[in-house]
């Protein structure tokens, strides 16, 4: 019961004809070989076990969730955080889909844009999310600076770890550099 549970999310998001509402709110056709688009990431809760069970117990699936992330990316501007039924909520702290795509990776499972995904990612890290000033030039938030510093702080932190060791394993190293120095 438990383990159901837990797969109750991310649901189907594309009808039987390939059509799904993009995070732009418009509606597109995905293509034969693209997988299933999906919805619901509320990835701040699944990142540290769900997807890693879901990459082992179902690796397609998460091949189509990776494809599903790198669509929401190319139609709404940035990767999902918590994404509900195609609009961004704005209401979790880090990128974590970023865990979820390195995740996926180490698995095996890289039939999906990997410059895309990094692309994405890199947008991600350098967007204006909730303390990024005070992250980028101390390297952590003070907690004068931004409420739940602590917490910010450590989800940036890894998100950005594994952007560093994703660019590096698709060989991109000046990426990887340029995270590491961050």
């Amino acid at each position: 019961t438990a383990l159901y549970h837990s797969c109750t999310t991310p649901n189907t998001a594309s009808d039987v004809d390939g059509r799904y509402r993009g995070t732009d709110l418009q509606v597109h056709t995905l293509q034969p070989v693209d997988g299933t688009h999906y919805t619901v990431f509320s990835l701040w809760d699944t990142f540290r076990a769900l997807h890693p069970l879901l990459s082992w117990i179902e690796p397609e699936r998460t091949r189509d969730f990776i494809r599903t992330m790198n669509r929401m990316y190319t139609d709404g501007g940035q990767l999902p955080v918590w994404e509900l039924a195609a609009n961004y909520t704005g209401c979790m702290i880090g990128y974590n889909s970023v865990p979820v795509i390195a995740d996926a990776w180490t698995w095996g499972i890289k039939d999906f844009d990997a410059d895309l995904a990094l692309e994405g990612m890199l947008q991600a890290a350098d967007s204006a999310h909730l303390g990024l000033p005070s992250y980028e030039e101390w390297g952590y938030i003070p907690m004068e600076h931004e409420h739940s510093s602590v917490s910010k702080t450590l989800e940036y932190a890894y998100d950005d770890a594994c952007i560093a060791w994703f660019a590096e394993t698709i060989g991109s190293k000046e990426t990887h550099q340029h995270i590491v120095d961050r």
